[in-house]
């Protein structure tokens, strides 16, 4: 699917950024996009800045959920700076979404309830990387998993303690549709806080 220089008019998305990317979202996944639901996330402490790709597993009015290795850089830089950045960008769209907001780590039963859902071999690998670590080599990893497979043999895998998820709840929420020569069309969404009502704003390109 191909879109190009398409329009995008304040009224197309409404006075809810969760309802406007809902339908964005919608729109992606019925795509060959291979991830719509993968993100850039950017997150910074000490004056460094550090920007990875992870999965978006869910989503709602209370903000866009990831999951982690709580040992790992970024869990470090967000307990550092919980402020981060996101960015979904759907190139066969012309499109992207911006978020920014506060990180903050879901409640252990949540991030069980997911974990569970996950295959088997997803559960053992959560248990087998000390993210970010320097590793000799991967036979370092494949060692683990092997202890690991030999560990939970019999039984369920648990979630692992330095494991779970983050909801980002965003402050700002910006739309943005390519347009001819250059001149796009953004829309910011802006909120101070998670009670306040939304301010819509047209931005230049």
């Amino acid at each position: 699917m191909s879109v190009q220089h398409q329009q995008l008019d304040a009224s197309e998305l409404g006075p809810d950024p969760f309802l406007a990317f809902e339908k964005w979202f919608a729109a992606a996944s019925d795509t060959d996009i291979a991830d719509p639901n993968a993100m850039s996330l950017a997150t910074s402490a000490n004056n460094e800045v550090s920007v990875r790709t992870v999965l978006m597993k869910y989503w709602d009015t209370k903000g866009f959920v990831f999951f982690t290795n709580y040992e790992s850089r970024k869990a470090e830089q967000i307990a550092a700076n919980p402020f981060v950045g996101l960015l979904f960008y759907w190139e066969c769209l012309r499109r992207q979404v911006r978020i920014e907001g506060a990180a903050t780590r879901i409640s252990a039963a949540e991030s069980l309830k997911y974990f569970a859902t996950r295959p088997r071999g997803s559960q053992l690998g959560a248990w087998c990387s000390a993210q970010s670590s320097v590793i000799s080599s991967r036979d370092v990893l494949n060692a683990k998993l092997e202890e690991m497979k030999r560990k939970f043999s019999n039984r369920q895998v648990p979630l692992p303690s330095m494991w779970g998820g983050y909801r980002v709840v965003p402050r700002r929420i910006e739309f943005w549709q390519q347009g001819q020569d250059r001149l796009h069309d953004r829309f910011l969404f802006e909120r101070p806080d998670s009670d306040a009502v939304w301010n819509l704003n047209r931005l230049a390109p």
